[in-house]
This record gives structure tokens, sequence and C-alpha cells, in this order.
């Protein structure tokens, strides 16, 4: 059992999670003021992403649910409400941990049928957060994925990715191994206001540069872009400058987008925080989840140039709307396609 002697009574835990399967406790330490940790044994590790997704992967593994990154805009929120939590606070402090996940990860992959796709790690919530260092899931994860031969690809903010380098690099010999480093903000002060759980920029800068100094093509995640608070050409600038020192190969860029849950938590902070910013955020996303297309035109016909001047291959953001309606008709192409009938002769 981890934590031992830290256990917490159950009238403290969220009412709506003493009857979740396979929860085994609900936990909280000094280290982590205010946050509970509950302890699952999950089903399953795999998550399988919907064919209509406009993402480049089938495959997703997620050891937690909930971040305590606390980043305002995380568009991954939502998901809380399926535990019936808000998307707001508990998100940030009501952290599941499934964990047993590299073991039954291990089962699932193991079996005759999995034909070794790309497995997705970071995609709803981080690995790498905070927690990571006390349930240190992420080895036995990436050992078994790595045993079994299975393509991976990591998307993070946290800089305990450095601990596991050695054995990515290790596990990189034999199959492909794709390493991206979240950094959506290069100003310290308005960092530590948006992603107050995070670490900051040089850090990530750092990780970068480790994992580059390895033999990665690390790419970057410039994003969310921000209007008015992370979008002015300077910022941009001294962005793009800071990423190609680090070493980095390549950029994924895109202006914030704001779905269910975590625009409701956005616009809140940002009336609390920037009040001079909010009749411009709600004229822009009062009733869309996505910025103005010809904002997000302006953008790239920015970034673009400014990226190849760095030596940085440019990638926009493709969870955007064009990028979904492209993927969700050639969803419905191959589900309209003929399926063969068996003959009776």
């Amino acid at each position: 059992m981890r934590w031992s002697g830290q256990k917490i009574d159950s009238s403290n835990a969220k009412p709506t999670l003493l009857g979740m399967p396979g929860l085994v406790r609900s936990v909280q330490t000094p280290d982590f003021t205010g946050v509970t940790f509950h302890e699952v044994i999950a089903k399953s590790a795999l998550n399988r992403v919907p064919a209509s997704s406009s993402m480049p992967f089938e495959w997703t593994v997620n050891p937690y649910r909930g971040c305590g990154h606390q980043c305002v805009y995380c568009f991954a929120r939502s998901t809380h409400r399926y535990l019936e939590l808000d998307a707001g606070d508990d998100f940030d402090r009501q952290i599941i941990v499934k964990v047993n996940a590299p073991d039954v990860l291990r089962a699932e992959i193991g079996r005759r049928s999995w034909r070794r796709e790309l497995v997705a790690l970071g995609t709803n919530t981080d690995p790498y957060q905070r927690a990571e260092g006390r349930y240190e899931l992420m080895p036995g994860i990436i050992r078994a994925l790595g045993e079994n031969g299975t393509p991976t690809s990591i998307l993070t903010k946290g800089t305990l990715l450095r601990r596991d380098l050695p054995l990515l690099s290790r596990m990189a010999e034999h199959v492909p191994v794709d390493i991206a480093m979240s950094i959506a903000v290069f100003d310290d002060e308005l960092q530590k206001a948006i992603e107050p759980g995070t670490p900051g920029t040089r850090a990530r800068l750092a990780t970068v540069r480790a994992a580059a100094e390895l033999g990665f093509r690390v790419t970057v995640f410039l994003m969310p872009i921000m209007p008015w608070l992370t979008d002015q050409p300077e910022h941009l600038e001294h962005a793009v400058s800071q990423i190609a020192e680090a070493g980095a190969h390549r950029v994924v860029y895109g202006a914030l987008h704001l779905r269910p849950g975590a625009k409701e938590w956005f616009l809140e902070w940002i009336s609390r925080e920037h009040p001079e910013l909010e009749a411009g955020y709600r004229r822009f996303y009062g009733t869309a989840s996505y910025a103005p297309k010809a904002y997000r035109q302006q953008l790239s016909a920015r970034m673009r140039p400014l990226l190849r001047r760095y030596g940085l291959d440019p990638r926009e953001d493709e969870d955007q709307p064009e990028a979904r309606r492209v993927a969700r008709s050639a969803a419905q192409a191959v589900s309209l396609e003929p399926t063969p009938q068996p003959t009776l002769f």
C-alpha cells in the first residue's frame, strides 16, 4: 500500500467516488496540500481514440485522471464530469491514480491480437505531473511498451521526464519513440498565474535540451497561443528563439480553444485576473470553442515564416475545426463502404 498512515476518512472523500468501481482508497499527504489522490484498480489501460478524431493515433494510455498542473485552459477538464466531479477545482485537486496501470497494460498488449500500433501518452492528462514522483507508474508503462515493441509518443509539461530519459533512450534503440514538451508561456509571472502547478519554462527548455542531446528529435507544443496574452510578436519571437536554442526539431502551434468545462473556468479566470480582456474573450469564445478563423489564419501567417527562420519544422495544431471535418468525413467514408457478404455456396 502506498503512503502508509496517510489514509483519510471516507467522510472527507468525494461522495461520488466512494462507489467507484475499483476504488482502493483515498489519500492525502502534506506534500500535496489540498489534493486528494483516489487510488483505483483499473480494468483497462488502453483507450481507443474515436475514428472521427483528427488525432494521428488510435490508442492512448492515461495513468492519471485530473491534473496537478492546474492549467486554467486545460481542454481535459470536462472529463472529470464523467465522475460527477466539477471541471474546475476538482480537476486540479481530486486526482484519480490507476495504480495497476503498468500491469494491466502489459497484459493488454501481450495479447496475440495486439498489432503494435502507436500508443500516445499525455493526450488527456499529464503522465509526468507531480504525482508521478510518488507513484512511479511511467517506468513500468515504458518497459511494457518497449518490451512488446510498441511505438510510443509522450507529450508532457513535466520535467520529471528527465528521470526516464535513459530508459526511453534504450527503448528507442529498437522501437520508435517520440518526445514532445508543451511550453505555452514564456513570461514567468503569467506562467505562474495560468499554470500554477507546472515546472518553470526554463526547466522545461532544459528538459528539451537533455532529450535532444540523447538523440531525440523533440517536438515543442507552443500552444495554446492566447489572444492578447501570448500572441504579441515579441513574445512569439522570444519563445521561438528559446525553443530553437534548446535543440528542438519542430514546433506544433495553435490558438487557444475552449471547450465546455475549460471555457467556464478560463473565462472566470480572465474576468478575475484580466478584466480588461473579458469583452474580447467573450466575443471570441462566447458561442464558440475555437478562435475565429480569421484570427487563426493571421496567426498562421506570422508563425510559419518565424519558425522557418529559426530552422524549425512548423506544424499547425491538428485539433482544429478544419482538421476535424476532414477526419470526420474520412471516417464516414470508411463506414459507408460496402461490407463483403458471406457466400452461400
